[in-house]
């Protein structure tokens, strides 16, 4: 049994697990679990920190403590801790902590050490899929040995082709190809860029599907053998690979599409033998077949939308199979009701170019209503360090129909209030506004193909690039 949790995260989505814990009687019943957050410096005063039941400083060095995985398991051991909760990000996807979670006998919420790495290895995932019978994009034939065989290789596939790492994601390490001297340009720069990321230079090519729609489903596996799904999520809408809103169920797919691509979805979970939470993600091309694309072997950001549909706590689930208990659900059982929106709300200016504004926020007040969930770490007086990601919050919404979804998303932006730093609030309205979007026909290409959205967003100027970097400069120095 868990009784205490540590969770090795931060910010939202270590509040998100802390409040799962609450409500799974962490405080309250004894033999309950007890949570746990670890901090540095910078988030000293961070909200995670003042909610958990106990939390224990890493150190000055703002990020390298979230990375030490001895360190953190060290800390579980000492402080009595029977798991750990990697949320996303960080270690989530780090099979290294979860061996030595296995060699400590601490539980790891997640899969094992062997699926992280599998999976996390995009050539070695192709192969298991293949195997399985789960359609994969057409590509190389493992990784790249040099440029010449990836020329060699490009041509046979077909252009355009895109380049990938091996490992990582986060939208790093991927560059499209329309032709060889695209490749050839691009092949260098992306090695050089998934070194210095990922510390592997391995990368390995696939065939590009122009304008895809991009769907990815949640699944739920237990230790016995049990795997369902959550239905799937559309993240079409993403500037530079990186994803801005998720919706649940899609609104691109019919019925009979839903049911086969989260049939495909439990066939390769079941095909690595997975366990715990995790998203198969795949693309669908202008013909309406499916591709598998990757394995997240972790929670998502994007998985409160599935919850909305479903009414299934995604981590307290999480958190049950850890302990070795099987699901609570059924296929069956899973039905899905409307449709479920989010929003990552990011201290970024979008008319600037998207670059990043740091800050104290002045003044916070979340919007409410029907169907309303904010997942947030911030509050009025809190100072957004520059040395994480910019997201300040999540905004979820849910609706009975597409259309009432709209409406509803667009007032919970408009009522939300976010004073002191500029963010990404007035584009999602600009997105909510366009005819596209509206009438549910969007792909990947969406938000770089709208004259009104691309119009929206200029580049930064120098001295506002001089100004963030010299805060992040500050930041780093201890001033």
């Amino acid at each position: 049994m868990i009784n205490k949790l540590l969770i090795a995260n931060r910010g939202e989505i270590a509040v998100r697990i802390i409040r799962a814990c609450a409500e799974m009687g962490i405080r309250s019943l004894e033999g309950g679990v007890r949570s746990v957050a670890i901090y540095t410096d910078a988030d000293r005063c961070a909200l995670h920190v003042k909610k958990a039941d106990e939390a224990y400083s890493l150190g000055p060095d703002p990020v390298a403590g979230y990375l030490n995985a001895h360190r953190i398991v060290n800390l579980a051991v000492e402080t009595g801790c029977t798991a750990i909760h990697p949320g996303y990000g960080f270690l989530s996807e780090n099979p290294q902590l979860a061996e030595i979670c296995a060699q400590r006998r601490i539980r790891f919420v997640g899969p094992s050490a062997d699926v992280i790495r599998r999976m996390g290895d995009k050539t070695e995932a192709r192969r298991s899929m293949i195997e399985a019978g789960v359609p994969v994009i057409p590509g190389s034939n493992g990784n790249l040995d040099n440029l010449e065989d990836a020329l060699q290789q490009a041509q046979q596939i077909g252009y355009p082709v895109m380049l990938k790492a091996t490992t990582g994601g986060g939208g790093r390490g991927i560059r499209r190809c329309d032709s060889a001297d695209d490749l050839k340009r691009n092949y260098d720069r992306v090695i050089s860029e998934v070194s210095k990321a990922f510390g592997n230079a391995d990368v390995f090519l696939e065939k590009c599907i122009v304008n895809p729609v991009h769907i990815e489903v949640q699944i739920l596996a237990d230790s016995h053998g049990n795997v369902i799904h959550l239905f799937e999520r559309d993240c079409s809408i993403q500037r530079r690979n990186q994803k801005l809103i998720e919706i649940a169920p899609s609104p691109q797919l019919s019925g009979e599409q839903r049911q086969m691509i989260g049939e495909l979805a439990v066939k390769a979970a079941k095909a690595v033998n997975y366990e715990n939470a995790g998203t198969v993600e795949f693309l669908m091309d202008a013909e309406g077949s499916f591709y598998f694309m990757e394995m997240n072997t972790r929670l998502q950001v994007e998985h409160t939308v599935s919850e909305e549909i479903t009414g299934i706590d995604i981590v307290k689930e999480q958190i049950r199979i850890a302990s070795g208990k099987t699901l609570g659900y059924r296929q069956e059982d899973v039905k899905r009701r409307g449709f479920a929106m989010q929003f990552r709300i990011n201290a970024e200016d979008p008319k600037n170019g998207f670059l990043p504004s740091f800050g104290r926020i002045t003044r916070y007040y979340s919007p409410g209503g029907p169907g309303i969930r904010t997942d947030s770490a911030i509050y009025a007086g809190y100072e957004i360090p520059p040395n994480f990601d910019s997201m300040c919050a999540k905004l979820t919404v849910w609706a009975g129909t597409w259309e009432e979804l709209i409406q509803r998303a667009f007032r919970a932006l408009k009522d939300t209030r976010m004073d002191g730093v500029k963010t990404t609030i007035p584009y999602y309205q600009e997105i909510l506004k366009s005819s596209g979007f509206r009438s549910a026909r969007f792909d990947t290409s969406y938000v770089e193909t709208h004259p009104e959205l691309i119009e929206y967003s200029s580049k930064p100027n120098r001295h506002d690039v001089a100004v963030a970097l010299a805060a992040v400069v500050v930041a780093h120095a201890g001033l």
